[in-house]
């Protein structure tokens, strides 16, 4: 329990964290790498490169210190990060790492504003809030590894089939390789592939949702190729051009709470952006192998009719639904005489037109896409509540500016 003294000091800190956070973590980024470069073997170097884990440490850290008295305000972002930890491996004997690098580096950017009273608070309130990790982490973990079929960590899978599904997107199916069952997941969670990639030091981790409802004796993941987008692009290259049927890769059991909520009865939509219409395909097969009575709406938008993915998938589940309707939006059309449901981006107008106004909306792609939809459906009048997304990348992105 923090004493109102240090619960005080943290919050006069929130000021100097608005203005210099970000500085404060890119320093502890490279200070604790130098320190102990074996964790690069866990983060994703792309967002290191790009400043993504940077910022988004930056606004956890924010955010904690702005709710230091009532952390159960920042736990569905703790669910959140958490998740992706368990996926990643993260263990509890890493958090005092983190904790040294990070105090050093506030003290190191900030200089003598960094008053021993400000460390000493800190180290505190960091200590409370890594025991908040550890403890949802370790449930997480507990549960990942005593449900059928599943594992601690890492294990082995073969991909047994790769399959292009558009100019950009090739799905991978995968099969453990001990011949244990893969474990059963929710209608939109994410794993983690770890790889090492020919001539790298480190390796590399990327989390891709399962595309694919789980009713299957394998796992699907479908990766778009970011060959224009370096360094994102390193591992989805790999995975297109390199990577082939027989070849193995090292899995973690399912993870993440953007999941499709199967005891509501309102009507739902499924809105995606591009790639992100990869755990639509989880909950869309999940609705249609119920044989679910609620109205579902299927929303998709892609780049163009050649980057549009799973089209005839997408067809054969609506058609299985008593309820079901699906659109198709693009950007742009490569021949006139292709049929969409819309032009250009996604409108207010149109989501007003197909969408019942008691929705449940599941929303995710691009950032600036989800940005765009979601402030879409708050001016149609859909509550917040009835608003559910995901994007890829670092956590809290979105979620802070709503707290």
């Amino acid at each position: 329990m923090l004493s109102q003294e240090t619960i005080d000091i943290v919050k006069s800190t929130v000021p100097i964290l608005e203005k210099r956070g970000t500085e404060i973590t890119s320093h502890f980024y490279k200070r604790m790498f130098s320190n102990h470069p074996e964790l690069l073997n866990i983060f994703n170097h792309a967002n290191q490169q790009k400043g993504r884990q940077q910022t988004a440490l930056a606004n956890a850290v924010l955010a904690a210190a702005k709710h230091i008295d009532e952390l159960e305000a920042i736990l569905p972002a703790v669910k959140l990060i958490a998740h992706k930890h368990r996926s990643l491996g993260i263990k509890p004997e890493q958090y005092p790492i983190v904790g040294e690098n990070l105090l050093a580096a506030i003290k190191e950017v900030l200089g003598d504003a960094a008053t021993d009273e400000i460390l000493s608070a800190w180290e505190e309130a960091y200590q409370e809030i890594a025991n908040v990790f550890i403890k949802v982490e370790k449930e997480l973990y507990e549960e990942a590894e005593n449900q059928k079929g599943g594992f601690r960590d890492f294990k082995e899978f073969e991909i047994i089939k790769k399959v292009p599904e558009s100019s950009l997107i090739t799905s991978f199916y995968l099969k453990p390789k001990d011949g244990v069952p893969v474990p059963s997941y929710l209608p939109g969670q994410y794993i983690t592939v770890r790889l090492r990639i020919p001539g790298d030091q480190y390796l590399s981790n990327r989390q891709y949702s399962l595309s694919c409802g789980p009713f299957h004796d394998y796992f699907r993941i479908s990766v778009k190729k970011e060959a224009d987008h370096e360094p994102y692009g390193k591992v989805s290259v790999y995975l297109h051009e390199q990577a082939k049927e027989g070849d193995t890769i090292e899995v973690s059991v399912p993870a993440g709470d953007f999941v499709l909520n199967q005891e509501e009865t309102n009507p739902v939509a499924l809105i995606s952006g591009g790639v992100g219409i990869t755990p639509m395909m989880s909950m869309l097969e999940t609705l249609a192998e119920g044989n679910s009575s609620r109205e579902v709406v299927f929303i998709h938008a892609a780049r163009n009719e050649k980057a549009r993915a799973f089209s005839d998938e997408v067809d054969r589940h609506i058609s299985r639904l008593k309820n079901g309707k699906s659109y198709i939006a693009y950007s742009s059309k490569e021949n006139e005489s292709t049929v969409c449901d819309h032009l250009g981006h996604i409108d207010k107008e149109f989501l007003q037109r197909v969408l019942p106004k008691n929705s449940i909306c599941y929303v995710c792609g691009p950032v600036p896409f989800m940005q765009s939809v979601i402030q879409h459906l708050a001016d149609i009048g859909i509550s917040a509540e009835n608003v559910r997304y995901e994007f890829f990348g670092p956590a809290l992105q979105l979620e802070v500016k709503a707290m």
